[in-house]
């Protein structure tokens, strides 16, 4: 990209025409054009701007627009060919995961997890402890033998009248 920007400027130049000028002309922003005559397309947020970019100055200075544009997708081509094929599934990913967050949810169309609450089992263990509870209590009253203190009352007072 870096050859295509200096043929650019060297055509610009040599057609006298001044980088202020050629950005009035285009309605370019200076930066932008000396973005595209030094090669820094990081500078461009869509490749498809600077495309139409290149092409429109292409246009300007007098040049064979198409052999230009084909000369920057030969970039592009030599560039894009080095990103690894995990590199490119992990931006779809996150491009995927981006476009999932900003989804509009609807109610209807939500999908609901379902909340699971403790106070059911904790409402059923008291349960249960108060009714082994009332079975022990039971259990252990059913089992006693009542005391004969009866018969010992009236042993004693028979041997304390003797």
């Amino acid at each position: 990209m870096k050859e295509l920007g200096d043929y650019l400027k060297r055509v610009r130049i040599s057609n006298g025409v001044s980088l202020t000028e050629a950005c009035e002309d285009l309605n370019f922003s200076t930066s932008q054009l000396e973005n595209i005559e030094s090669g820094n397309v990081k500078a461009f947020k869509d490749v498809y701007e600077l495309k139409d970019s290149i092409k429109m100055y292409a246009k300007y200075l007098g040049l064979d627009s198409d052999r230009i544009v084909d000369e920057f997708n030969g970039f592009l081509f030599q560039h894009t060919s080095k990103i690894s094929l995990e590199d490119i599934r992990n931006a779809q990913k996150k491009k995927e995961e981006l476009l999932e967050e900003k989804r509009v949810k609807s109610p209807y169309t939500m999908e609901y997890k379902e909340k699971v609450s403790i106070w059911p089992f904790i409402y059923i263990v008291i349960g249960i402890f108060l009714l082994s509870l009332v079975v022990y209590v039971i259990l252990s009253n059913v089992n006693k033998v009542p005391k004969r203190t009866d018969e010992l009352k009236v042993y004693i007072k028979e041997e304390c009248i003797l």
